[in-house]
């Protein structure tokens, strides 16, 4: 059984987004992205709520800037997914998960040293240039729900 609920277009847009955001960090960077997307759907809390598809979180705009900068600058985002990207995206949306993205809801490279918190959320760990947060303790059930 899937994570998540899911279209041939889902895996499509997923695909597309985990090349854009970490196609240089290799399969495990692209899953771990993909893993994020999906604890976001899954979540439905803080800044994540009302969110009902792959769309949805992939679109999302948070103070007036979409969530995931590969939508807002363009870049790899709008080039057509792969078959390695799409078969990546089925992974995740199906059942993969790896800390430090386990129960992560956030990411983003500071080209530096991360953070040990990102707007109060603590740090669960890198790979490689992603620093990775889950929520603070308590605050969000259903980023651990499988």
């Amino acid at each position: 059984m899937p994570r998540v609920k899911y279209t041939d277009s889902d895996v499509d847009l997923m695909a597309r987004m985990m090349r854009a955001e970490a196609e240089g960090e290799g399969r495990l960077g692209m899953l771990m992205v993909g893993n994020v997307i999906v604890n976001r759907l899954k979540a439905n809390c803080l800044d994540f709520k009302e969110l009902r598809s792959i769309r949805d979180v992939i679109y999302q705009v948070q103070g007036g800037n979409y969530s995931f900068e590969a939508v807002q600058k363009g870049n790899v985002f709008y080039n057509r997914a792969r078959g390695v990207e799409k078969k990546l995206a089925k992974q995740t949306l199906e059942s993969w998960r790896q800390h430090p993205a386990k129960y992560a809801l956030w990411y983003f490279n500071p080209y530096a040293e991360c953070p040990p918190t990102w707007y109060n959320q603590p740090h669960t760990g890198q790979y490689k240039q992603h620093c990775y947060y889950e929520p603070q303790a308590n605050t969000c059930e259903g980023a651990y729900r499988y």
